[in-house]
């Protein structure tokens, strides 16, 4: 049997490198099994050459964020989960001779993080962001938004790492971002850094942003539990939660998983939800929905370690 984290030992230091790591405590969800093996990837090339490796290998691998959009199979991950949040994190700022302001984050930087030092720097744009509980990888990867804004608004380059180990940019035309996709989507390439192109604001101005939508997500998502953030994505000409409460689905429990009674389009943890609980609770929303409206959501929430009919 090959001994993995002996092999990753010889790009990453040892106590970077975890067996039998529970993924419910890599979720914002919390839920999910043990991987196999969790490493914590620091830099660009860390996660190259620990990718090489891995191939080499002939292992399985999966690379994760903040895990803030993620069901991880109550099974767990039977393969190396490489992770990018909490130590592959930077932030830097430069203005262009033109006059233009870039912002420029690793892809394990979370969102409130890079939100926060725009606003100490008085560039706008990033207010929609604060809340958002996820890193720059996975918001660049699912093209995040929230009140009207999208990451690819100010997306002006992107760095990929290709499956073959080579490292690529490319500028937001090259993204092909969509509501809540990009090319990485299907590409199998992976976000290392992104660089946003900003515009000076007031200060003051950006604080009250800020704070205003973050009251109104205290005032109108259930914060209080975990969750994976919004289960579904919006239908086109439709909201996911309306067709929910519609359909009666507001409230609807499976163990402790539960379709919240402040926001529908939302999936709450109360306490000791499992996986299967949250995607028996999934087909049964999306079933009741379905009958009512003729409308199939589909799933914002994506999943890892689910085998044969899990989805």
């Amino acid at each position: 049997m090959t001994d993995i984290p002996h092999i990753l030992e010889e790009v990453i230091p040892a106590d970077r490198i975890s067996r039998d790591e529970p993924m419910s405590a890599h979720t914002t969800m919390r839920v999910g099994g043990a991987a196999d093996v969790f490493v914590r990837i620091a830099s660009a090339g860390e996660l190259g050459e620990a990718i090489r490796l891995l191939r080499s290998a002939g292992e399985a691998y999966v690379v994760v964020g903040r895990g803030s959009n993620l069901i991880v199979s109550d099974r767990g991950y039977r393969g190396t989960v490489l992770c990018t949040s909490g130590s592959f994190a930077g932030i830097s700022c430069r203005e262009s001779e033109d006059g233009k302001v870039y912002l420029k984050a690793d892809a394990g930087t979370l969102l409130g993080a890079l939100a926060s030092y725009a606003c100490e720097r008085e560039l706008t744009g990033l207010e929609f962001a604060a809340g958002i509980p996820g890193t720059v990888g996975g918001a660049v990867r699912m093209n995040a938004g929230a009140y009207g804004s999208e990451t690819a608004d100010l997306v002006a380059s992107v760095s990929l790492l290709s499956p073959d180990g080579s490292l690529t940019a490319t500028d937001a035309a090259g993204m092909d971002f969509a509501y809540r996709h990009s090319r990485v989507s299907e590409s199998g390439e992976i976000v290392t850094d992104c660089t946003f192109v900003m515009t000076r604001g007031d200060r003051q101005a950006i604080i009250a942003r800020m704070e205003e939508l973050a009251k109104a997500r205290r005032d109108k998502q259930p914060l209080e539990y975990p969750s994976s953030g919004s289960t579904w994505k919006r239908p086109e000409g439709h909201f996911a939660a309306k067709l929910l409460e519609e359909a009666g689905c507001k409230g609807l429990r499976v163990g402790d998983a539960q379709i919240s009674e402040k926001h529908s389009g939302f999936i709450i943890n109360r306490g000791s939800a499992t996986a299967s609980d949250i995607l028996k609770l999934m087909r049964m929303a999306e079933d009741r929905v379905f009958e009512a409206s003729g409308v199939r959501l589909t799933p914002e929430v994506e999943f890892i370690g689910m085998e044969g009919d899990d989805r």
